[in-house]
């Protein structure tokens, strides 16, 4: 019996180790510029994964070297101040391992570089809608109070900096490659989470806060939008897609956007003709 257990403990070592190797499941090929951020995950692999293997290891020696003799007496060592302090050591070594990568990278993906461009992602069940600065390069303020059908993104209407906002609704997200990107992220009901495997680069949206990150995408192509935090029965589909591409396609993207003032002088009319037809 002692033996098929340690065959067994074994097996489970060296098949966790050969399932990770030969595993298909692996990172998306990386789109933007956080490496970074891979290293980190890699150096966690590493050091838990060496901790795995010599712990599991350790196991079987003890298993097979210390399994029951008959005639076999225990020697009893209540303390082994050498062995503790290797311990801890070797403890304090693993936790900087694993935390200084983590922290480096969390340093750099605070700080914003400047000139990047800003782009406002609003969350909601379930879709993503996005706002892009106009020609003043400001985005106008905004309130959840000033939310209405006519103003889906609840913005000041006594701002003259949210009058020229480009508005993207339900539709895909067009970023230039090799641009600094700054999101600056929103939720209008529940926490969302707007992740891009190929970026990398994700955050939690809070209802009632502004948070952010950033990132500069460096290949083009098409990348989907997901959902990565649970938001309700439709957070399956809650999907979405950027496009990245050279500055000209960009611009010419740019200019199809309409702008808030734009939209709103749309349903001005809109409103209009239905009274009209009411009447």
């Amino acid at each position: 019996m002692n033996i098929f257990v340690v065959i067994l403990f074994l097996a489970v070592v060296v098949g966790t180790v050969l399932f990770h190797i030969l595993s298909p499941w692996w990172f998306t090929p990386l789109a933007s510029n956080w490496s970074s951020i891979d290293n980190a995950i890699l150096i966690t692999f590493w050091v838990t994964g060496f901790v795995f293997v010599a712990l599991g290891l350790f196991l079987v020696y003890c298993l097979w070297k210390y399994q029951y003799k008959k005639n076999r007496k225990v020697e009893y060592k209540p303390e082994n101040k050498s062995l503790e302090a290797i311990l801890v050591v070797v403890s304090a070594i693993g936790v900087i391992a694993l935390l200084a990568p983590g922290l480096s990278v969390w340093n750099d993906y605070i700080k914003v570089p400047k000139g990047a461009a800003k782009v406002e992602v609003l969350s909601y069940q379930w879709g993503w809608n996005f706002r892009l600065p106009g020609e003043d390069g400001a985005l106008g303020k905004t309130s959840i109070h000033n939310i209405t059908d006519d103003n889906p993104y609840g913005l000041d209407l006594n701002d003259p900096n949210g009058k020229d906002d480009l508005l993207v609704q339900d539709a895909d997200l067009h970023l230039q490659v090799g641009v600094d990107v700054e999101f600056l992220l929103r939720s209008i009901d529940v926490l969302h989470n707007f992740y891009v495997p190929e970026f990398r680069a994700k955050m939690d949206m809070v209802p009632g806060m502004i948070t952010f990150y950033w990132f500069t995408p460096t290949k083009t192509g098409e990348y989907e939008i997901l959902c990565a935090e649970l938001c309700g029965t439709g957070h399956y589909a809650m999907l979405g897609t950027v496009v990245v591409e050279e500055e000209s396609d960009y611009s010419n993207w740019l200019a199809q956007q309409t702008s808030f003032e734009q939209i709103l002088a749309q349903n001005k009319i809109k409103n209009k003709t239905i009274q009209l037809a009411e009447k």
